[in-house]
């Protein structure tokens, strides 16, 4: 991290010879629309992000979109981008002895400033840990020189980053926006005072914030029992609890303004302008939407000038209006009409993710159809009975759907996709056979409403995963056996039905996954060693079907985690008491831990909650920190 070092010099005719050898190599090339690639003498604080997965997953992240613009927006910062490489690439990579670098400039990520990480799923561990390898860092930080960047990861992962504690020297908390920008400036102190007791002297002034987690600053003691004792910091300073970051003022944001628009296919291509970030529903298995309250909305003026500016830079034809549930924003209709006026007659059009049944009217379905193909409904009722809902307070009942549908299918659409999960607590067996029960109907009263049989239900379901800083934060796992037993006898209730069996399509994920992303994403710092071993054993890429291993995962488990007196189940299907100190206790998202367990003894009395919504159930508080709030019963 030295201010002295010489300009560290492109590593791409190293590269180069290696493309023709490649699946996809315009996916290590550069150069797309909207990129940005500063003198790097011009800047004194240089940035890597990094988004750990294939170009074609990363590229179109909003997160990355957004902090790639804050810090180019600011004249001494540069920001470029790198991702994981694919195994084929890897391969000649290490072979050459060519490591990992960035797209814009193809310098060596070792020689930047700050590596920062977006962590949306636990699967990226093990890439993670890889692309560390492959940059020549040492993988934890306590080995780590001034020499080498500091590898910063924020994200809806960072929540719990205990896993990957002893590989990052800083977690962010919360909105990242302003988060990096302050980051960056304690870097850039730093340098200009002549890197004052080096590379612990600038993690001491993050953590001495109380805004940045420095991992390698907390000790953490454990019980006979095998449970959390103790988590204490280890330095004069240190604050025991770290706090979150939070925007106020969306509207003050405005980016992505110029998003790269990519040159190798990515999973999505289109211009997205996030319309509100947090979320009022309170369902109770959400950790986006308990993680990033409250609720701020752009308002419509900021959303329309985004819009336009955004397609003008990038020349694309879709528009995704993002949120938790975009629906929900105030002033949707406005925002959907005025765009959708706008850009009548054009190519342009207009869509929305998955849609609250509750929020869902055709008026809003027309405006999105538009400019386009009139494509399926989508909705996530993400249980089968009342009772189920009641639990996950999902406050939409089964009659809701079916007028929703109904309406849908008499104004000409012919085909909808429901979101369920299985493997939630309390669940039993009737409750996801249900979903069968559930399906027919919807084909009954679509066939009615429509007057004709080509109406198809398509049903995607997935393996509830616990995660924290919700009410599910204590709940025990289910058996990934009992999830696929049950959706393999969802499956045959379906196919037995002679009636509507035809019309409906299931396609749901192996419950196996689930258990793995359970011991991820509620773990503690021993979970460390699993991580690495899975990742020194070849484990990459996890998150793609045809790459994880779970047979892999659980030997690893079990040789890293029996000799410190746990195992797998101990993290996963195990009940934890309201006195167990939980490996996040100390990271406050603005959450009260009290209320959050008494919404968990709701949950298991199958008792909803109902918001309204000129009295929200999250409120912002005064308190020492003004980023943070409070759940409010």
């Amino acid at each position: 991290m030295t201010m002295h070092r010489a300009e560290p010099a492109s590593i791409f005719e190293r590269l180069e010879p290696l493309l023709a050898h490649v699946t996809k190599p315009i996916q290590y090339v550069g150069g797309e629309l909207n990129a940005v690639s500063k003198p790097w003498s011009s800047v004194e604080v240089h940035w890597a992000l990094m988004y750990p997965d294939a170009y074609e997953i990363g590229q179109p992240n909003q997160g990355n979109a957004i902090l790639y613009e804050v810090l180019n927006e600011t004249d001494w910062i540069s920001a470029e981008r790198v991702f994981s490489v694919w195994p084929d690439m890897e391969t000649l990579m290490r072979r050459a002895q060519v490591p990992l670098a960035s797209l814009e400039t193809h310098r060596p990520i070792r020689a930047f400033d700050l590596l920062g990480v977006s962590l949306s799923t636990e699967f990226g561990y093990t890439n993670l840990l890889n692309a560390l390898d492959l940059a020549g860092i040492p993988l934890r930080s306590v080995d780590r020189s001034d020499d080498d960047p500091l590898v910063v990861v924020g994200g809806h992962c960072a929540s719990n980053p205990e896993p990957i504690a002893d590989f990052v020297d800083v977690v962010v908390l919360g909105d990242g926006e302003r988060a990096v920008l302050e980051l960056s400036r304690i870097v850039r102190d730093w340098q200009r005072d002549g890197e004052p007791d080096g590379r612990l002297g600038l993690l001491l002034s993050l953590a001495r914030t109380g805004m940045f987690y420095i991992p390698q600053f907390y000790d953490i003691s454990y019980a006979p029992n095998g449970a959390i004792a103790k988590i204490s910091p280890n330095q004069p300073g240190v604050p025991y609890e770290v706090q979150r970051w939070i925007l106020t003022d969306l509207d003050e944001w405005p980016y992505p303004k110029a998003p790269l628009v990519p040159l190798a296919e990515t999973v999505h291509e289109r211009y997205s302008v996030e319309i509100f970030r947090g979320c009022t529903r309170g369902c109770r298995f959400c950790q986006a939407g308990m993680i990033t309250r409250p609720v701020r909305e752009r308002t419509l003026p900021v959303i329309g000038s985004m819009v336009a500016s955004g397609l003008d830079a990038t020349g694309l034809e879709e528009v995704g209006l993002l949120s938790l549930s975009s629906a929900d924003h105030t002033e949707i209709d406005q925002i959907t009409e005025q765009l959708a006026d706008r850009y009548d007659g054009t190519n342009t059009s207009l869509s929305l993710p998955s849609t609250r049944v509750d929020a869902f009217n055709i008026d809003l379905a027309e405006r999105l159809a538009r400019n386009g193909r009139r494509s399926g409904l989508t909705f996530a009722p993400e249980g089968g009975t009342e009772r189920m809902r009641a639990v996950i307070n999902k406050n939409v009942s089964e009659d809701d759907l079916i007028a929703t549908v109904s309406a849908a299918f008499s104004s000409g659409w012919r085909s909808v996709k429901l979101y369920f999960m299985c493997g939630l607590p309390t669940e039993t067996d009737e409750d996801v056979l249900a979903i069968a029960d559930m399906a027919h109907r919807v084909i009954e009263t679509g066939r009615a409403a429509a007057g004709r049989r080509d109406i198809a239900c398509t049903i995607s379901i997935g393996a509830f995963v616990p995660k924290p800083h919700t009410p599910f934060q204590w709940v025990a796992q289910t058996d990934p056996q009992i999830t696929n037993d049950r959706m393999r006898a969802l499956k045959q209730r379906i196919r037995d039905d002679r009636a509507c069996g035809r019309a409906i399509t299931v396609r749901w994920s192996d419950g196996q996954p689930g258990l793995i992303e359970g011991l991820l994403a509620r773990g503690d710092r021993r979970v460390g060693k699993v991580i690495e071993a899975v990742w020194r054993d070849g484990g990459i890429f996890d998150g793609w079907n045809e790459h994880f291993d779970f047979e892999r995962w659980i030997r690893c488990a079990a040789e890293q985690l029996e000799p410190q007196g746990v195992s797998i189940d101990w993290f996963t299907m195990r009940e934890r008491p309201v006195t167990e100190v939980l490996p996040w206790d100390h990271l406050d998202l603005g959450l009260d831990r009290n209320w959050l367990w008494q919404d968990y003894q709701d949950a298991t009395a199958a008792r909803s909650v109902q918001i309204a919504a000129s009295a929200p159930r999250w409120v912002s508080i005064s308190r020492s920190d003004p980023a943070g709030e409070s759940c409010c019963r």
